[in-house]
């Protein structure tokens, strides 16, 4: 397989309980990703930048534990690792304090590399979102890229200073994902399916809008529309489900030849429902089994067989 990159943050969640208690946990939604396609197999690379402090050794090693390797720049002694920290009040809202910081340096694409995924906050944080997007830019070159908004208001900024720069990452992107959140969010009042034509419009082969328990919906390239339910039994907790289903869903897509090349992406434009909807599969199964376990919880083929 050829090498996947992913690029995007990488830090500490810290959750302050009522009480004064602190739980630390590493996190980032391409992170995620990162260590979601690295446990199903793939040869996978991390663009970051995380602290040379304790927190930032955490991050390393947890990654570094799923397979995951760090891309050259990836550390950094200039700032310290970014954080999030969340407050809890006695009804258990929350509120979110962020330190982050985004210096990306250019990413450095291994030879051969075959797909570049993005998403998040690394996508709109300057000075490093520049960085990202020359990455995806130059990935698409000789490979494919994929892209999930994830976004995050009390960072980005309002919808509509926030929407142009997603639309731009649409179109440089061959498969997006987002949540039906993060539509209501960019897009209100419009539905599911026309913000997927809109998106096709802009470029993205495949377009696919995840609804919590209610499943899933896609816009396959020849432009038909089909939902399916979530395979989800018992759940847990929904930590990094969203991030498991774009692992699994990227992975079946390399599996089939639908991402990885320009070979692969002329493929995958051309695409009928009935090429993708394995990938599409294989997300549900991913993600359904992450919610089985308490936090962002990566799985094996083993696990989703």
């Amino acid at each position: 397989m050829p090498p996947v990159v992913v690029a995007g943050e990488l830090l500490v969640d810290i959750v302050e309980a009522p009480d004064g208690q602190r739980t630390e946990h590493v996190g980032g939604s391409p992170a995620n990703v990162a260590l979601g396609l690295a446990r199903l197999g793939h040869d996978t690379h991390f663009a970051t930048l995380v602290g040379t402090d304790e927190r930032g050794h955490r991050c390393e090693a947890h990654v570094g534990a799923g397979g995951v390797r760090l891309l050259p720049g990836s550390t950094s002694a200039t700032h310290p690792t970014s954080t999030a920290v969340a407050t809890l009040d006695a009804s258990g809202a929350a509120t979110y304090e962020f330190d982050l910081h985004w210096d990306l340096p250019r990413v450095a694409l291994p030879d051969g590399t075959g797909h570049v995924h993005t998403g998040s906050i690394a996508t709109t944080l300057e000075p490093g979102a520049a960085e990202v997007t020359d990455a995806l830019v130059r990935g698409r070159a000789n490979g494919t890229v994929s892209y999930d908004p994830n976004v995050r208001p009390t960072i980005m900024g309002a919808p509509d200073e926030v929407r142009p720069r997603v639309e731009e990452l649409v179109a440089l992107s061959d498969v997006v994902k987002c949540s039906e959140d993060d539509l209501a969010w960019l897009y209100p009042g419009r539905s599911a399916t026309d913000v997927m034509d809109a998106w096709a419009a802009l470029g993205a082969g495949l377009v696919v809008v995840t609804l919590g328990g209610a499943g899933v919906t896609w816009r396959a390239p020849d432009g038909t529309v089909t939902s399916e339910p979530a395979r989800v039994l018992d759940v847990v907790d929904t930590v990094g489900a969203g991030d498991s289903f774009m692992a699994g869903l990227v992975s079946g897509l390399l599996d089939d030849g639908l991402l990885g090349g320009p070979d692969a992406r002329t493929a995958l434009h051309a695409a009928p429902t009935e090429a993708v909807a394995p990938a599409v599969d294989r997300a549900l199964r991913t993600s359904g089994v992450t919610v089985r376990r308490a936090g962002a919880y990566a799985p094996t083929r083993e696990e989703i067989a």
